[in-house]
């Protein structure tokens, strides 16, 4: 099979074909039209162009002296978008072998294919457009130069790693061009399936025709249907080592010309093609049994068999990326790319360059690594179970061996195996088949620092994919192998929750109608204000007696349950007693929920019960100083008035910041009270998070709050709360009234849901924190700074929070489906490394 790379130069008479998502070189002289037919087939934002960049950088495009910064810039976003899998034009005169080659090797390094369109017009073209150009300063020899270096490298430019070389040589043809987007041959995301996934076959012909009988195929020596129109795909090494590799072939081969199958390389095809070429080879590993067989076939059947092989490709990208089939497997950022480096994976997997005893390659387990969103089918390797693992199957089970075929149905995950029908090749290796760790096999309250360390995308059911940067892993493993509770009742960290829009009002930092603006902007029609308590938030998580936690938690150590802070961390050394008490409290909810274990968000209250160190160190020591100094300091100012200097302005200013002092001490003591025990304590549950088969974080706020409000006992605090209509003024002048009301009266303030039309990017809740609730968090004076402190970016507070709500409902959707702990602890962990981000702890 000839590759378009090896194809010389051509003329462009027939439209221009180039990578959908590759490279594009612009190569000719200055004036020879290079920009005007950028501009006419390419988006703006596909064009690189040398001279805008030299525009950016030095804000000439002529000049000269900026030539290294704006190459500089120009390989910058190139790689950028090569990346990203963007269609990339470069218009520069590229004439030179040397400045090709660099963004050739950049092409490479991003694996992806590299055309070339090179404008080899009349020199007097070039000269004349340039002359005629006023911002073009230097003379025709520049031009000639440019030219003949061009014409000079043309001999070679084939062998410089370009897919195609597409030559313009006069006006005309340039100017007629059209140009056509050539899709990777291995894109074949237009086909959805649905699919039979088969495994690897090695010449195991009878098996191959059981396994698809078994899948509903109706199967002939020379082809296959399926009466509901699925399509087979086929993950390589079809030859080698089993009886009947022409029978294998001849099937496979009618499938994929009827349009019924799909086929990618295995290591074996690509061996056996080099054998049948004459190309030297050592003949192992079952490539003498195809030889031998094929000998016997026609001419005919041996030449079609040798094209069909080499022309397989290294893996399809199908169903929209959501499924990569690849013989050995294939990383994420190699989906959908094409390079000699995304070949060898895709043949031979990961390896690293050893080989073991038995003169096979050592392979990295690239699985367990693996984070993609895409499914990844492969083979390559014999296991003794089909197993998932990170979103990737191993499908070779080793048949020819003597183990099974194996088939997966997709999407159904399905998972179809027949036996070998015999041990057809003995193998090298004492045991051929490697054991796999599954996420079904895996002791499931084992937690591998490979499942939270290091730098990770999460996939999450509604927030996409968040990333989790390696330093803040690392905070978040430091916290928790240090301070938290027991792990198995660590199954949810609540979010973090970002302010209301601030407020422009007279004398406010927050203030409700900013809240309600925020959600009526975000399409939201009605909401829900539930009082903030001012305690300490509280995670907890109760089993109704020991044998639940057992049988739900695998706890044995008699405790059943735990309440913890949102940091993981127990709220007392003995949390037994404060489980047993809200147990007691909450119990109708079992009953009404029909489970035998809750979840619950909540409020600690007081706030002094847990956070009573913090409140003496922090807040009563700048209220005793206050109390102390600024007395004396009035004392002290007015000596100085009495002899006659004019201190009135700053005897104000230290009479006011008295006052602010005394109303500070007054926000804090509010949130302070006696406690014995748990005698003076009160929890205030606000959501039900799950009970036994169900996540309920995500029943509606107005359902939570007539669940927990049916609950009548003394250990438990209400949460008041109102319901507003946007589109009722009265609804809203309401609500501020109670939250004025609130606050004014030593609340905190309140925190505002929706109720309807939460979509992706709304926040789950914005708090509205009350004016003398605020001193605590940012000083006594701050009202006297609120231009300052209203120049607060709000943006990242609210990512944040958007991508803690995400995981939370992630945990608590695998806690509910029975996941092991170590799958609930990727996303409970991702919260607390979340909190490592630099945002504002203020807000």
């Amino acid at each position: 099979m000839t590759s378009p790379t090896d194809a010389a130069p051509t003329a462009a008479s027939a439209p221009i074909t180039v990578p959908a998502r590759g490279l594009v070189l612009l190569v000719g002289a200055s004036g020879s039209g290079k920009s005007t037919f950028a501009r006419n087939h390419f988006r703006p934002t596909e064009i690189v162009s040398s001279d805008v960049c030299r525009g950016l950088v030095a804000d000439d495009e002529n000049d000269q002296a900026a030539t290294a910064d704006a190459f500089d810039l120009l390989h910058h976003l190139v790689g950028i978008r090569l990346r990203r899998g963007l269609l990339t034009v470069v218009d520069a005169t590229n004439v030179q072998r040397a400045a090709r080659a660099s963004l050739v090797a950049l092409a490479r390094d991003h694996d992806v294919l590299v055309d070339a369109i090179v404008f080899d017009l009349p020199d007097e073209v070039a000269v004349e457009r340039n002359r005629i150009r006023a911002d073009r300063t230097f003379g025709p020899q520049v031009i000639t130069r440019q030219v003949r270096e061009l014409r000079r490298s043309m001999k070679g430019i084939k062998k410089e790693g370009f897919r195609r070389v597409h030559v313009l040589r006069d006006v005309a043809q340039a100017d007629g061009a059209a140009i056509i987007r050539e899709k990777p041959w291995n894109d074949r995301t237009e086909l959805t399936g649905p699919f039979d996934i088969v495994g690897d076959v090695h010449g195991c012909a009878t098996e191959l025709r059981t396994l698809l009988t078994d899948l509903g195929w109706h199967v002939r020596p020379d082809g296959a249907e399926h009466p509901e129109g699925r399509t087979a795909v086929f993950v390589g090494d079809l030859v080698d080592r089993g009886p009947d590799t022409p029978g294998v072939l001849r099937l496979v081969m009618g499938m994929v010309a009827a349009g019924n199958a799909l086929c990618v390389s295995g290591n074996h095809e690509a061996k056996l093609v080099r054998a049948l070429q004459g190309r030297k080879v050592t003949v192992a590993h079952g490539l003498q049994e195809s030889l031998d067989q094929l000998a016997a076939e026609t001419e005919e059947f041996r030449t079609a068999a040798q094209g069909f092989m080499d022309g397989l490709l290294s893996h399809y990208v199908l169903d929209a990326g959501r499924l990569v089939v690849a013989h050995a497997g294939l990383k994420e950022e190699y989906h959908g790319r094409a390079s000699r480096r995304v070949r060898a994976f895709a043949l031979y997997g990961d390896t690293t360059g050893e080989t073991d005893e038995f003169g096979y390659p050592v392979r990295y387990p690239w699985a367990r690594d693996y984070r993609g969103a895409a499914t990844v089918v492969y083979g390559h390797t014999p296991v003794t179970e089909p197993a998932w693992v990170n979103n990737t199957l191993c499908l070779d089970t080793g048949a020819v061996f003597g183990g099974a075929l194996t088939a997966l149905r997709y999407p159904e995950r399905e998972i179809v195996s027949v036996p070998a029908e015999s041990q057809w090749y003995e193998p090298v290796r004492p045991e051929p088949r490697e054991s796999q760790e599954s996420e079904q096999d895996r002791v499931a309250s084992v937690l591998r620092y490979d499942d939270v360390g290091g730098t990770r995308w999460l996939p999450t059911r509604t927030g996409g994919r968040i990333k989790v940067e390696s330093e803040n892993a690392a905070a978040a493993l430091e916290v928790m192998s240090r301070f938290a509770v027991d792990p198995r009742w660590l199954v949810y960290l609540p979010a973090t929750m970002s302010p209301a829009s601030v407020s422009r009002g007279e004398g406010f930092l927050e203030h409700p109608g900013r809240a309600f603006e925020d959600y009526a902007a975000w399409g939201v029609r009605r909401v829900i204000c539930e009082e903030k308590h001012m305690g300490s938030r509280a995670v907890s998580v109760l089993a109704r007696d020991g044998a639940t936690a057992a049988r739900r938690f695998g706890v044995t150590d008699g405790s059943t349950g735990a309440v913890f802070t949102r940091t993981g961390r127990s709220f007392f050394d003995d949390v037994e007693p404060l489980v047993d008490r809200l147990r007691r409290a909450v119990d109708p909810l079992f009953d009404r929920l029909e489970t035998d274990w809750l979840a619950l968000d909540c409020e600690l209250l007081p706030w002094s019960v847990k956070a009573d160190g913090l409140i003496r160190s922090q807040y009563a020591s700048v209220g005793a100083a206050a109390r102390v100094a600024l007395p004396a300091a009035l004392t002290g100012l007015d000596g100085a008035a009495a002899r006659g200097l004019d201190v009135t302005a700053l005897r104000a200013r230290t009479e006011r910041r008295m006052v602010n002092a005394g109303a500070f001490r007054d926000a804090y003591a509010r949130y302070c009270r006696p406690t014995d025990g748990l005698d003076g304590v009160t929890v205030a549950p606000f959501q039900v998070l799950a009970a036994e088969g169900r996540v309920l974080a995500t029943e509606s706020h107005e359902w939570h709050m007539e669940a927990l409000g049916a609950l009548d006992d003394p250990f438990l605090t209400p949460t008041r709360h109102r319901i507003v209509d946007l589109g009722s003024e009265t609804d809203r002048a309401e609500a501020t009234r109670w939250w004025t009301e609130l606050t004014e009266a030593g609340g905190e303030g309140m925190v505002v849901k929706p109720l309807d039309g939460a979509g992706r990017k709304v926040q789950p809740g914005l708090k509205v924190r009350g004016r003398e609730y605020l001193r605590i968090i940012y000083g006594p004076d701050y009202l006297d700074s609120l231009d300052v402190l209203r120049d607060r970016n709000l943006a990242r507070k609210r990512k944040m929070a958007l991508a803690e709500h995400a995981l939370g409902l992630d945990a608590l959707a695998s806690l509910v489906d029975g996941a092991p702990l170590w799958r609930v602890h990727q996303a409970v962990f991702a919260v607390l490394a979340q909190e490592s981000e630099p945002v504002d702890p203020r807000l």
